[in-house]
């Protein structure tokens, strides 16, 4: 997966941002599920592919807000990659998660089936991260 700079005009980014928000979701998968889309792309590892490389990105952003001691913006990134991972294996699966109520049904069941509790204590963990950034 290659990354591209685009650029929009102010007022197009600042509707794209907020579409983005009111769903829950970094700007970046907003706009990439956008283009898989708008392209009829359906093949789930494409999905599996871009949630994986977002969760990556995540993680490098909220390693480096760690050095900078951004604490709040780390927690953000570290939400983001956590979230990212988890819909990339609901992808793997046909599934799309649209909400964190999905989220949160999604990592219930995958501990279910995996009989892993940790899996519910470690998601619990990267929700207080959200929590975080969201309270300051």
């Amino acid at each position: 997966m290659s990354s591209v700079t685009i650029t929009l005009p102010s007022k197009v980014l600042e509707g794209v941002r907020k579409r983005a928000e009111s769903e829950g979701k970094p700007l970046e998968e907003y706009m990439a599920e956008a283009f898989l889309k708008q392209l009829h792309i359906k093949d789930p590892a494409a999905k599996v592919e871009l949630h994986l490389k977002l969760c990556e990105k995540y993680l490098e952003e909220a390693e480096a807000f760690l050095l900078k001691k951004d604490y709040v913006r780390a927690s953000e990134k570290a939400w983001d990659a956590s979230s990212q991972i988890l819909k990339a294996l609901a992808a793997k699966e046909g599934k799309e998660l649209r909400s964190h109520t999905l989220l949160w049904e999604y990592a219930n069941e995958l501990a279910e089936r995996l009989g892993d509790g940790e899996l519910r204590h470690l998601w619990r963990t990267a929700n207080v991260l959200h929590q975080n950034f969201y309270e300051s």
